[in-house]
């Protein structure tokens, strides 16, 4: 690769110390943030996506390791390493933040039931579950569900509307009892699956 730049007619210099280390800091920013999509998509039981990441997250590191080794006596490379690793886990957080892939569980915990919030819910054919619970200070209201990330900021935003003291957490979830069920766009095959457990 040396030979390459040199036929170009950049010096020796440039290239150890500004080149191969900016080669060496972008080739670690593409694997790891690579490495937190696989992760992400394994997660989400992406099976065909995940391996083919995997691949290049692979064949990406060894180009960046090669380099190292190649020019283990220049301590710029090994400062370019290590920093495309951090900024790569930086990108590979910004990726998933911007895809939403997946489902999560949202629990809502408030003193009071809040129906405004059940009818948001209702009204965009959610699934939910509402329960009275005990607390530290006594009697609380207790709502569980499972959304698709992508829905996960505006109904945060709709509770926090309601009830700005109420406490929520949120979690993974890597499957649901129907599998790959889009309660949005399969809301009539929704309806008919419980017309048909009605009649049961």
């Amino acid at each position: 690769m040396q030979e390459f730049f040199t036929d170009l007619g950049i010096s020796e210099n440039l290239f150890n110390y500004f080149i191969m280390p900016a080669l060496i800091f972008i080739a670690r920013v593409g694997d790891v943030s690579i490495n937190t999509l696989r992760i992400m998509f394994m997660m989400n039981g992406k099976k065909n996506v995940a391996p083919i990441l995997g691949f290049f997250e692979a064949l990406i590191w060894l180009l960046a390791i090669g380099q190292i080794f190649q020019n283990i006596d220049n301590p710029v490379s090994y400062i370019a390493y290590a920093g495309g690793f951090g900024m790569g886990t930086y990108v590979g957080m910004r990726f998933d933040e911007k895809l939403a892939l997946g489902r999560v569980l949202v629990r809502v915990i408030t003193p009071e039931p809040l129906p405004e919030l059940i009818e948001y819910m209702k009204e965009r054919d959610y699934r939910f579950t509402s329960v009275g619970a005990e607390g530290r200070y006594g009697k609380v209201n207790l709502l569980f569900t499972v959304m698709k990330r992508d829905s996960l900021q505006s109904f945060v935003d709709k509770v926090k509307s309601l009830d700005e003291k109420a406490f929520y957490t949120i979690e993974s979830v890597k499957r649901i009892s129907e599998d790959d069920l889009n309660v949005m766009e399969d809301k009539p095959r929704f309806k008919i699956w419980l017309g048909r457990k009605a009649r049961i």
